[in-house]
């Protein structure tokens, strides 16, 4: 039995901690009070030269398992032991190599990020992922610490509430340089559109524009609607017309008691216009 157990424990040590192929696991702990560590896999990110310009190879640490109490911030200030970190970017899943266009608003396309996430963590030196895969040797590290609480339950329901409530004069602020921004852009297409009109290209094609004698009158919101009412209302009776088998029996039905109705009285009319001529040679 001794010599049984003797075998069993190192099991329990590679159970615990335990990293798949390429992966180191650093165990992490939400605070003091926490007795099981959590494990966070990571690797240094490597892909195609040139493929991944967000995330350089060398400099970036991939981490897996990260779980949702984690921010941008708590890893950055994590890993900052290891070296100047440039970036965190947390994601739902591993994004694809091309280069992800950051938001610039925080008002529109805002999706919370729920479960547990990936994160980017990019170094300012190749050293940093090094020294970040190194800390598997040290003991837990600390997420929530005295000097920089993480905030949880209903603290941080309140502060993701307070942070939802849009302030206006901020938010017109950003519409109105976003809709600058945007008119400024459409003036220089049309400038650019005009100095190219009518010039042939290297094949010798001439591009043509909606715009002449006659351009297109933009649509306004009524014109919509009432266009939109129409067709509601073409497509409510080509559904309605005919809808069920009987009905279109009786449709073929009446059409033809109509025709004979005509017929009839095309015949009376022909009759009562040749007994009214006055010609009778004999």
């Amino acid at each position: 039995a001794a010599s049984r157990g003797a075998k069993m424990a190192p099991a329990k040590e590679r159970v615990v901690g335990v990293a798949p192929a390429g992966y180191t696991a650093l165990a992490v702990k939400f605070g003091e009070r926490q007795r099981s560590p959590h494990w966070l896999l990571v690797k240094e990110h490597q892909v195609r030269d040139g493929a991944d310009t967000a995330h350089p190879p060398g400099r970036t640490l991939f981490v897996l398992n990260v779980p949702p109490y984690c921010s941008p911030d708590s890893l950055s200030r994590l890993f900052s032991r290891c070296g100047r970190v440039q970036s965190v970017d947390v994601c739902e899943k591993p994004v694809p190599g091309e280069k992800k266009e950051k938001l610039a608003s925080k008002f529109f396309n805002c999706k919370p990020v729920t479960g547990f996430q990936v994160a980017y963590v990019v170094f300012r030196k190749p050293a940093g992922v090094q020294a970040a895969k190194a800390l598997s040797r040290e003991g837990p590290l600390l997420i929530s610490t005295e000097s920089n609480p993480v905030k949880t339950g209903i603290s941080k329901w309140i502060s993701s509430y307070a942070a939802s409530v849009v302030d206006r004069e901020e938010l017109k602020a950003e519409v109105d340089a976003y809709m600058q921004n945007y008119d400024k852009k459409m003036a220089e297409e049309e400038a650019k559109a005009a100095k190219e009109e009518g010039i042939p290209d290297e094949e010798g094609w001439v591009k043509v524009t909606r715009k002449g004698r006659k351009p297109g009158l933009p649509r306004t919101e009524a014109a919509n609607l009432r266009v939109l009412e129409r067709e509601k209302q073409k497509r409510a009776r080509k559904e309605l017309l005919n809808f069920y088998a009987w009905q279109h029996r009786e449709t073929k039905r009446e059409h033809i008691a109509q025709l004979r109705k005509k017929f009839e009285e095309d015949k009376q009319r022909i009759a009562l216009m040749r007994a009214q001529r006055k010609f009778r040679p004999y």
